[in-house]
């Protein structure tokens, strides 16, 4: 299947089509002709103007006052992207490294970047051909972009840098001849525009969204399986005591509950406990606000995907050339801070249902096994659970709180927005943990309930999840059970 890369609206949806079923890219006429047009305008100005335009006839960052000859502009570009490659740490995950590529190309596409419809076309030929470069997490300070990562996604255009393709990782000049291409020569203004831009914190907004969708749902999912479990009470997600508050995702919430609860005998049956703790009795007030929490981070985000972000921006049909700021990623560094938070907090929020579960109330054994003292059955897992939520805690100090300045000062204040989308996803990559430590303990506790039943929906998921994790009657190795909880989540369609 065809993406046509245009000025249509790009959505995190369709990214996720476009990632996980194999899309190939292809530039619409509009999206040539705007690039070309732009390319043409700016060859024009650099002939024809004697003012310096930055980046192009000058050098970058705090060089800025120092001119180019015509001569040296094609080598600056190479020498920007040589110099700024100083990526460190882990790799970033191939998933997110093509969500770069393409949200790159994107951006180029809109004509006000100047770059060269050949070097766009390139970007479009690593996309479409899985190659991926290699670049790493840590290196940027989210200021003139993502100066660092894009460098890295950048040098195998030039024949440096490295790559991996079909999972063998090789140098950007044995790709090129692999493939039968020519390193790109980049012309004016175009290494900086491949390397100003927010793509790579884009790119981790993005994929933890896409994450964050998917385990949100699981995590009404996995509560309602867990309140059924302890023998909760139905009332608190009557849509009367929400429609008095009319917060939307405490109202989504509540009716999701009882829509994957409908027809559960456990929630229908008499009561002896007057109240329910929090961590169950406010599943829509804390589940909803982090669902309003994503829904405004996918707002802002899909804004920044469908922009211009490199500096300078060209608009040929004002004739204008202009030294800003769009790079900066303040826009994005904040709601990503938010959604580090709320994320943290659902994983917070499950870590105290898998507690109560094996607390050995409400008729349940401890721990959750038939000779408690003998086995210590589901004690660990939620030690387990404890740990990740403690760490998530400690991540949720937010990145774009600080600002260390660079390049001689002239880049004063910085978003800090990489670092804040590398510990969104590991936040959000925990709370999945967290909740896949819940469902295996809420799938235990169920069990505990027979004969009664917990609802349609419910014992379906409970019944594909035995196919893959099976009741636990005494103790045995726990670790892989959890892993294959966490991938039962990632494969299993829950379709209400």
């Amino acid at each position: 299947m065809i993406h046509h890369i245009s000025s249509a609206h790009l959505t995190q949806d369709l990214i996720d089509e476009i990632i996980t079923k194999d899309y190939k890219l292809e530039l619409d006429e509009d999206a040539r002709e705007r690039i070309v047009k732009c390319r043409e305008y700016l060859d024009r100005k650099i002939a024809e103007t004697d003012k310096p335009i930055y980046g192009v006839t000058t050098g970058f960052g705090s060089l800025c006052d120092i001119t180019i000859s015509a001569d040296q502009m094609a080598e600056l570009q190479v020498n920007l992207i040589k110099s700024h490659a100083c990526g460190i740490g882990a790799r970033v995950d191939n998933h997110i490294v093509k969500i770069m590529l393409l949200l790159k190309v994107q951006s180029l596409s809109y004509g006000h970047s100047g770059c060269r419809l050949e070097t766009v076309q390139r970007l479009i030929d690593f996309f479409n051909n899985d190659i991926y470069p290699i670049v790493y997490e840590q290196g940027s300070v989210g200021a003139s972009g993502d100066l660092v990562p894009l460098a890295h996604l950048c040098l195998p255009l030039v024949g440096l840098g490295e790559v991996e393709y079909q999972g063998e990782r090789m140098s950007g000049a044995k790709i090129l001849q692999l493939m039968g291409w020519d390193p790109i020569r980049l012309g004016p203004k175009e290494g900086l525009a491949l390397l100003n831009g927010t793509q790579n914190m884009s790119a981790f907004a993005v994929w933890s969204l896409i994450k964050a969708k998917r385990i949100t749902a699981w995590a009404d999912t996995i509560a309602a399986m867990s309140l059924d479990a302890f023998d909760g009470r139905p009332e608190p997600f009557n849509i009367a005591v929400h429609l008095v508050r009319f917060h939307r995702g405490q109202i989504a919430t509540a009716a999701r509950i009882n829509e994957i609860l409908r027809g559960s005998q456990l929630l229908n049956q008499p009561k002896k406990n007057v109240q329910d703790p929090y961590s169950f009795r406010c599943i829509p007030q804390v589940h909803g606000a982090v669902k309003d929490t994503l829904s405004y981070v996918k707002s802002v985000v899909d804004i920044e995907i469908n922009a211009a972000t490199d500096n300078p921006t060209i608009c040929p049909d004002e004739d204008l050339i202009i030294s800003a700021g769009n790079f900066h990623g303040e826009p994005i560094a904040l709601p990503m801070d938010f959604l580090s938070i709320a994320m943290s907090e659902l994983g917070n929020i499950s870590e105290r249902r898998t507690y109560k579960l094996v607390s050995g109330k409400r008729d349940l054994p401890s721990f959750l096994v038939a000779e408690p003292g003998l086995n210590s059955g589901f004690m660990i897992p939620q030690y387990t659970a404890a740990s990740i939520v403690s760490q998530s805690k400690t991540l949720c100090m937010p990145s774009s709180a600080d600002s260390i300045p660079t390049s001689q000062g002239q880049e004063d204040h910085v978003s800090m927005g990489a670092n804040a989308g590398t510990k969104l996803l590991r936040i959000t990559e925990n709370t999945e943990r967290v909740l896949a430590i819940e469902l295996f303990t809420a799938a235990q506790a169920l069990e505990f309930r027979r004969p009664m039943l917990s609802s349609p929906f419910v014992e379906n998921v409970h019944k594909a999840y035995r196919a893959v994790v099976p009741f636990i009657d005494h103790d045995v190795v726990m670790y892989p059970f959890i892993a294959k909880t966490v991938d039962f989540m990632k494969n299993y369609e829950l379709n209400l």
